[in-house]
């Protein structure tokens, strides 16, 4: 469940918290300050605790090997045909 308040362009960008009850798996997001975060912890009690952790991030899609210039695909291909014979090496 995603808590969010009324928020105007003006006000304060506010982070995002997960928070699980250790109990019974539950999860909410809150969409606040850390002490207000910290304020909801107390309210609800010992199961809950803050998910520390930092957001996964997306820093690159597709194959690498693709995207490289063609000077790196001429050094594998190089290291593929000295690698001697018998041995298991894909470019």
């Amino acid at each position: 469940m995603l808590v969010i308040p009324n928020v105007t362009q003006r006000e304060y960008i506010m982070p995002l918290y997960t928070i699980i009850n250790d109990e019974t798996n539950e999860m909410e997001d809150l969409f606040c300050s850390y002490d207000e975060m910290q304020k909801t912890l107390k309210e609800k009690g010992d199961p809950w605790r803050n998910i520390i952790g930092m957001p996964a991030l997306v820093s690159a899609t597709g194959n690498v090997v693709n995207k490289t210039s063609g000077d790196w695909k001429n050094l594998l291909q190089r290291m593929e045909k000295g690698s001697g014979r018998g041995t298991n090496f894909k470019t």
